[in-house]
């Protein structure tokens, strides 16, 4: 059954019920949730979920079966019911039997937009890893599916919902900088892969076609799966779009900022060429924004210019300097006789041990939990209200895009002039082409008019 009909069982069925057809469910029946891409990321995202509603687990879905199965077993330990949930190795057929709520997206990059969309036009609402896609095109029509369909679409830009960095960002808007011409971002905590691990056979337990899905069809190595896929660029944009489109997305949301005119890059691979490796170990980015550019760098090589901000964004005012990161935030006035300040992220430990055990299992620090709980519950009350959440698709895309934009403008060695209107590059008709990837068959490409 085509997913579109299911949208249609559904609204007959909530008619015939005399039940409001937008953002209804009965007081009585936890929200269904179901997960595609159950792997690392997704399941922190999901398990606070869990923390902040008792919401039902009812799928996951992951074309590797081993890890799919202790994922099933971990998730029934996680919510209330305790079930088990069911699992699936195609997502359109779990969106067929399950029919769930909410759909997180946590899959690697390249399979972010076709189940967002479909999950959409189904009906449910849409939490999607950033980057939101790998393509322009591919983010354009996630914005239109989700106005299409009226769905809440969250993007896991979480730090919108960090409360240290809320509070930055109003001090930054009330004056604090007084201000702004200028805004850097940056990492230094990634670091390249060294030698080139041989072709193998894809172990029995992954379905390698199906993890591979629109992206051109590359041997299989052990770096591939689980985790280090982000090295080729066949699966996403690199360091710049796993990274940047954090931190930028903090600047913009910091200083209200919509899209670049001007987006400009340079950088390649510069350390260890003979890898097999092909993202960027080096990069910088500008881009161009009314009255002030945000530049970006990263190097997978070196120590990072701020010891303390190896991964952070920096915005420069008349009366002072800004540092930001995901751990603190601080002030640095120019007037010697104002004092500076300082403010650490949040941690609750105390209040939810589990979150002692998943630093270790999640690698992730303390101070990430709160966030992403504070983050789904702007997501529910979008939900339930049927309001704009902090992070919307919207938001996400302009993020996302700048990113692949700046690859863009890196692999054609030019700068690019953008269109926001008309949401293309002026006068470039060859880096117009590049704003859609080929997608593999049977796979085809969504578009703003065809989703």
């Amino acid at each position: 059954m085509a997913v579109n009909a299911l949208n249609r069982r559904r609204f007959v069925a909530s008619a015939a019920a005399g039940l409001p057809l937008v953002g209804a469910r009965a007081a009585a029946r936890p929200r269904r949730v179901a997960l595609v891409g159950s792997g690392w990321y997704g399941k922190n995202d999901l398990f606070r979920l869990v923390q902040v509603e008792d919401v039902e687990i009812v799928a996951l879905c992951d074309p590797d079966s081993r890890s799919l199965a202790a994922d099933a077993k971990t998730a029934a330990r996680r919510h209330k019911s305790g079930k088990t949930p069911r699992t699936y190795e195609d997502y359109r057929e779990l969106l067929k039997q399950e029919q769930p709520d909410i759909v997180e997206v946590a899959t690697p990059d390249h399979w972010h937009c076709l189940p967002a969309v479909d999950a959409m036009r189904a009906g449910a609402d849409v939490y999607v890893q950033k980057p939101i896609s790998v393509d322009v095109v591919e983010g354009q029509s996630m914005v239109a599916a989700a106005r299409k369909y009226g769905r809440v679409c969250q993007v896991g830009t979480q730090r919108r919902s960090a409360p240290h960095l809320i509070e930055a960002r109003d001090r930054i808007q009330s004056g604090m900088l007084g201000k702004v011409s200028h805004a850097e971002v940056c990492c230094y905590v990634y670091r390249s892969p060294r030698g080139n691990p041989p072709d193998a056979d894809p172990p029995a337990h992954l379905n390698y076609e199906m993890w591979t899905g629109p992206a051109p069809m590359r041997p299989f190595c052990h770096w591939t799966h689980p985790r280090r896929w982000r090295y080729f660029m066949e699966y996403g944009n690199g360091v710049i779009g796993d990274m940047c489109i954090h931190m930028i997305d903090l600047v913009r949301w910091t200083l209200d900022l919509g899209w670049p005119s001007v987006i400009h890059s340079t950088g390649g691979i510069f350390v260890d060429r003979g890898s097999k490796a092909n993202t960027p170990d080096t990069q910088t980015a500008t881009f161009s924004f009314p009255d002030l550019n945000v530049v970006w760098t990263h190097r997978n090589w070196g120590p990072p210019v701020y010891p303390d901000y190896p991964w952070a964004y920096f915005i420069y005012g008349e009366k002072g300097l800004f540092k930001g990161s995901t751990r603190k935030w601080e002030f640095i006035p120019v007037d010697k006789n104002e004092k500076p300040i300082l403010r650490h992220a949040v941690t609750e430990m105390d209040k939810y041990e589990i979150d002692n055990a998943d630093t270790v299992e999640s690698r992730l620090g303390a101070h990430e939990f709160p966030v992403l709980r504070a983050h789904m519950r702007d997501f529910l009350n979008a939900i339930d209200n049927r309001s704009t959440p902090v992070a919307d698709i919207e938001q996400g895309h302009v993020s996302t895009a700048c990113c692949i934009l700046a690859n863009v403008s890196m692999e054609l060695g030019r700068s690019l002039r953008w269109d926001e209107k008309g949401g293309k590059v002026l006068g470039d008709a060859e880096a117009n082409r590049k704003l859609a990837r080929p997608y593999r068959k049977p796979w085809l490409h969504p578009t703003p008019e065809t989703v």
